[in-house]
């Protein structure tokens, strides 16, 4: 299991250090902040890992996949809202967490607290927050701002938040409409990009949060904080990730759903195909050993991040998931310096496991369980009243 770990964890490593290579090597070519247009597509960068040391299984697992010592980076095409890339001589269980980090687990910013001062719109208070909550906001230096659960701070301050203000009122007798251009920033950033709402289209106004008649007014105070997508989908930095392998299903891993030939009415992409070594040879023995190790991306943005950043980030966030996995493994220093000796379950060693406390603690609730910091002494009663559980604990 542990080898297994240090072998993903490596090959995560090279990916990252291949991937800002690329992306450097793309902007120079182009001139740009940002990746534009179709690259030089389809050149390879391999990556040599043959210093690296493996454990003897991980070797193994690492020749049955497939990757033989090279990890390729490609970029197909790219633009400021979508990028398409390969990633070659890969396994399908780090790819697939690649996509799944890059869908939910990259930090962003945006709306989370909404302080309503007047609203006299027909929509509703809760409406109109949720709208606000979905306003794409740029999150290029993010991380300059710390989570609120990480700040000192009883609310939010400038080092953990942006506060916006949205203050309009119609006058005329035309509808106004309410855009994200209209979200003003009053508190101090500590970069000039964070938290600034996202213009894409070519009005320049942004997304159309609310319409307003003759005397009606809006004025609401938001309070923009750092979040990932798996506490809410705000978070998220792109609205789409297509994931693709083996797209001429030589692996027969997909049944094609089909009225009366497969071959005809299933849609191909002869561009991946092509890219994959072409369509399969049916003349060929079938191999139930192989495996895929090329994997298609498609990573569409909804501005708060590059394609290109949210690749590099989604890399640089599993690469550090993964180290924190192997050093529970082998037993490293904990995050206060205590050793964890390893995965244990919370049975041994006298009840306790091998971590510093025996349980989680949760603000208001904790130490009343046995599991809570403070033991079941304390367990007699819940906020659903007494339980037979509690006077003598567990």
């Amino acid at each position: 299991m542990l080898s297994m770990q240090v072998q993903v964890q490596v090959q995560v490593q090279v990916l990252l250090c291949r991937s800002r290579t690329v992306d450097k090597d793309c902007r120079q070519r182009h001139g740009q902040g940002r990746p534009s247009g179709s690259y030089d597509t389809f050149q390879q960068h391999p990556v040599q890992v043959d210093s690296l040391s493996w454990h003897t299984e991980g070797a193994q697992r690492h020749a049955r996949v497939g990757v033989n010592n090279e990890i390729c980076f490609l970029y197909v095409q790219a633009d400021n809202q979508r990028a398409q890339f390969i990633v070659q001589n890969f396994n399908l269980e780090t790819a697939n967490s690649l996509r799944r980090v890059m869908l939910a687990e990259i930090p962003t910013i945006a709306i989370d607290v909404v302080e309503v001062l007047d609203n006299t719109s027909v929509l509703a208070d809760e409406f109109v927050c949720h709208r606000l909550g979905l306003v794409p906001l740029s999150s290029r230096g993010v991380e300059d701002l710390l989570y609120s659960r990480d700040c000192d701070c009883e609310g939010y301050c400038d080092n953990c938040s942006v506060v916006l203000t949205l203050n309009a009122k119609c006058t005329g007798s035309e509808i106004m409409k309410v855009y994200a251009r209209d979200l003003v920033i009053e508190s101090n950033r500590p970069n000039d990009e964070v938290g600034r709402p996202v213009i894409t289209d070519q009005d320049g106004t942004g997304s159309c949060i609310v319409k307003l008649r003759r005397g009606q007014a809006i004025h609401m105070r938001c309070i923009a904080k750092k979040g990932i997508a798996k506490e809410h989908a705000k978070w998220a930095p792109s609205s789409a990730i297509g994931f693709e392998y083996d797209p001429a299903n030589k692996l027969h891993h997909l049944d094609y759903w089909h009225e009366n030939d497969p071959e005809a009415e299933w849609p191909k992409d002869h561009e991946r195909i092509n890219l994959d070594g072409g369509p399969a040879n049916p003349d060929e023995p079938f191999d139930y050993n192989a495996v895929p190790t090329r994997f298609f991306y498609d990573v569409e943005t909804v501005g708060g991040l590059d394609p290109d950043q949210i690749v590099t980030k989604g890399i640089s966030v599993l690469q550090t998931k993964l180290a924190e996995v192997i050093r529970e493994l082998s037993g490293g220093a904990g995050p206060d310096g205590a050793g964890f000796e390893g995965a244990q379950s919370p049975t041994m060693n006298g009840g306790y496991g091998g971590g510093p406390e025996a349980g989680y603690t949760t603000p208001g609730y904790g130490g009343t369980s046995q599991w809570g910091g403070a033991g079941g002494a304390q367990g007699g009663t819940t906020p659903y009243g007494a339980t037979p559980y509690g006077g003598s604990g567990w």
